[in-house]
């Protein structure tokens, strides 16, 4: 069964529904009542050589309009049809009038549903049983009134006015489909952008996490039966890291759930929790060393953001990676449309399986890009490895 495009969307209140199935209805209604009286008031006007309005006359006023009410479902057979009505009537030699409405509609419908050729073969039926009629066919063949050869230009001005008007309604819906399809196809790339903004929150939030509980549980379980003590700071340790990331990730999915909801109970990530990355990392048993050059500004929420998480990828995969027992932050200030983000770890590598999926760095410089900055990351010349981004403050305000 044949679909209108217009009934794909967006949900609609029923009555919104109602309404828009009843308006073919109403469209037909209104149609036939114009055509009948004004018709029926025209033919009063006219000189003579018409045939008066009799029953079989009202019938096609009526059948044109009536077939209208289908003109959604199968616009084609419609426009065939009110072309077949119109052009019987012609041919029966009733008055002219707003009998051409029902036509009218049918072509215009048919049109703005991509159904051209139909349209314009229907049109053009109608306007040879015209000239037939008015021109052609010998007068003891026509029931109809001879036309006048300038009163023929008022006919092709009404043709070309039905032409004119029918590309614009349809040139107006392309615009209006090619609109919606644009905007759907935005809000898909939102919903995109939007996962893969969560997927890389998560990511840092649980490697980082999830490494130095890995780390503190191997320390716990080589000294639980040696020393005690430093197994419980180890579990503690664990216990703090686990919670955090906790914390975090609800933060994370609470906004995904509701992006409305109220604000987070703890200080969103960035910068200025800088100190408490290098806590954890020193529980972990990595000490960095952070150095600011420049006079600090305060960035955007999103550069913000990106410029904390660069220190904490990078700082995880030192703990994972290197058997580095220290680290180097550098952040400058100096250039002031970029703040440059630098974690150097003096290496060497370390041994063994240190876990993860290898997308840190590919993360990163993701987010990097968002901003229209770089990243460089490999190994540093006297030996260890160094990762610097560089990213654009040209909306920060000076504090």
């Amino acid at each position: 069964m044949a679909t209108d495009p217009e009934d794909s969307g967006p949900w609609r209140p029923p009555w919104v529904r109602a309404a828009k199935a009843g308006w073919p209805v109403a469209t037909a209604l209104v149609v036939a009542v114009v055509q009948v009286a004004g018709t029926t008031a025209a033919g009063r006007h006219q000189s003579g050589g018409h045939v008066e309005l009799d029953a079989f006359g009202y019938l096609l006023l009526l059948l044109g309009p009536a077939l209208l009410v289908l003109r959604r479902r199968w616009p084609v057979a419609v426009v065939a049809g009110v072309s077949a009505v119109t052009v019987a009537y012609l041919f029966a030699g009733y008055p002219y009038g707003p009998v051409f409405l029902s036509l009218v509609v049918a072509v215009c419908a048919a049109v703005q549903r991509g159904h051209r050729r139909a349209a314009w073969l229907g049109l053009g039926a109608c306007y040879l049983a015209h000239a037939l009629v008015g021109f052609v066919l010998p007068a003891a063949w026509s029931r109809g009134p001879r036309v006048l050869w300038w009163q023929e230009f008022g006919a092709v001005a009404w043709v070309l006015l039905v032409v004119a008007v029918a590309e614009i309604l349809r040139f107006r819906r392309e615009r209006m489909d090619a609109r919606r399809a644009f905007e759907a196809q935005a809000e898909r790339r939102r919903a995109d952008e939007e996962r893969l903004r969560m997927a890389r929150e998560l990511h840092d939030i649980l490697a980082h996490s999830i490494s130095l509980i890995h780390l503190q549980a191997g320390v716990a379980l080589e000294l639980l039966d040696t020393r005690p003590e430093q197994a419980r700071t180890a579990l503690t340790t664990i216990k703090s890291a686990s919670k955090e990331a906790l914390g975090e990730v609800r933060q994370v999915l609470g906004t995904l759930r509701s992006p409305d909801a109220a604000a987070p109970r703890g200080p969103a990530p960035g910068l200025a929790r800088l100190d408490e990355l290098v806590e954890q990392a020193g529980r972990a048993g990595l000490t960095v060393a952070v150095r600011v050059a420049g006079r600090p500004r305060t960035p955007a929420a999103g550069a913000d953001l990106t410029a904390f998480r660069i220190v904490q990828e990078a700082l995880t995969n030192v703990i994972r990676h290197s058997a580095a027992r220290r680290a180097a932050v550098l952040l400058d200030w100096e250039d002031a449309d970029a703040l440059t983000v630098q974690v150097d770890d003096p290496g060497p590598a370390g041994h063994g399986d240190a876990g993860g999926s290898g997308s840190g760095l590919v993360g990163m410089r993701e987010r990097v890009a968002a901003f229209g900055g770089t990243l460089e990351a490999g190994p540093r010349p006297d030996g260890g490895f160094r990762v610097r981004a560089t990213l654009s403050t040209r909306t920060e305000r000076t504090t």
